[in-house]
């Protein structure tokens, strides 16, 4: 009984070790594989662990932010429009964006502007000039005010500190407590952040970094060394491309030093898409497709995205049928077949008339077809008399 409950046991373990192996495997993508030999019972073969498989459905957007920023739309907005345009080519898995610290603290121009006309309106509202209708309301705690700068004094006094203070509580905790802290104050503290995005003016640039990372971009900042974004990009694409984790990749830039990593995605067989604004650029000529910021922010990209996405299909279709047919081993292929039924035909009818010439030489050994001449010897008995005996008998 007991060396009966322990085969149960062992068997038991054995098919969770099992089971807990082929989820961990399929989640890194792979499928097919010898449970023995990955936990450790055969001969383990390392190319199993690599999925040589390209995941054609996989998208990865690169944004390149030194050389083509949202200026013309805020970069939430713009970078949810892009997203949502770039999901018609597949699931789009990897958001990257690349810039250098210039890039996060510089301000365009637009803002500039919409940050002096705020200051002005607010000296004319505490001036009396000017008289809201509208009121202002507090986000947070739902309070009115009809002068924007008491808003501010009110969030900073009130909301800020509390904010502060929650911050201080979760890094000087440990362990379960600070999960709990985590998850007890998780919604207020999203809240003091939507709030603090439309109320207070961001200290260093216009908050690019945040905006894009709340869109869902991984966001890297390097050095301010001339072209240091364009080479981390440069080998953040190629790195991807070399681990086969994406099928389609959609560069945002203008840039022409992206031209040779273009026609590298190209030669591995992967679908290219340029975003930008210079229509007869470099980029544009080598992509697969192109679109313009204009024509991100309007949809119009995300509908001729559909059409693309077929021409794509049928060119995969035909790409297929070619490579079934080499018109060098198929074509030589049918002709060695033709050749010989012919020479099986030819065979055989040589034979016939072999066997027909071996009969005609049998009886040319006879004789002439026209000398009719009878057999010298007779049978015995044979009851046939010749014409010239008969008449010597008479």
């Amino acid at each position: 009984m007991l060396k009966r409950i322990k085969t149960l046991t062992v068997d038991t373990g054995f098919k969770y070790v099992r089971h807990c192996a082929t989820l961990l495997f399929r989640f890194h993508g792979i499928n097919n594989f010898s449970s023995t030999a990955y936990l450790g019972f055969c001969s383990f073969d390392s190319s199993l662990c690599i999925p040589q498989r390209v995941d054609q459905d996989c998208v990865g957007i690169f944004w390149d932010l030194d050389n083509k920023l949202p200026k013309s739309h805020p970069p939430f907005d713009a970078a949810i429009r892009l997203k949502k345009a770039v999901e018609e080519f597949g699931l789009v898995k990897y958001k990257i964006a690349y810039a250098n610290q210039h890039a996060f603290s510089h301000v365009p121009l637009e803002i500039r502007e919409q940050r002096k006309e705020r200051k002005e309106l607010n000296k004319l509202e505490n001036l009396g000039v000017v008289k809201q209708v509208v009121p202002y309301v507090c986000k947070v705690c739902g309070r009115r005010f009809y002068n924007n700068d008491k808003l501010i004094n009110h969030f900073r006094v009130i909301h800020e500190r509390e904010h502060a203070k929650r911050l201080n509580q979760i890094e000087s905790s440990r362990g379960s407590r600070r999960v709990k802290l985590v998850g007890k104050y998780a919604m207020k503290m999203e809240k003091y952040k939507n709030a603090a995005r439309d109320i207070l003016t961001p200290k260093v640039g216009y908050g690019l970094a945040d905006e894009l990372k709340r869109a869902g971009f991984w966001v890297r900042a390097v050095s301010n060394k001339p072209q240091a974004a364009d080479v981390a990009l440069r080998n953040h694409i190629v790195d991807m491309m070399d681990h086969r984790r994406v099928g389609c990749v959609v560069l945002v830039s203008d840039d022409s030093d992206f031209v040779g990593v273009l026609k590298e995605a190209k030669s591995r067989c992967l679908k290219t898409v340029v975003v930008g604004d210079v229509n007869d650029g470099a980029l544009k000529r080598i992509a697969d497709a192109s679109f313009s910021w204009d024509e991100i922010i309007r949809g119009k990209a995300k509908k001729e995205a559909v059409s693309v996405v077929g021409k794509w299909k049928d060119g995969d279709v035909l790409k297929r049928i070619e490579w079934t047919y080499d018109p060098k081993t198929d074509g030589k292929s049918k002709y060695l077949e033709i050749e010989s039924d012919v020479e099986s035909n030819e065979s055989n009818f040589e034979d016939f008339l072999s066997e027909e010439d071996a009969a005609f030489s049998q009886n040319d050994n006879i004789g002439a077809w026209w000398d009719l001449k009878f057999d010298s010897k007779k049978p015995e008995h044979s009851g046939v008399i010749e014409y010239n005996e008969f008449n010597e008998r008479r």
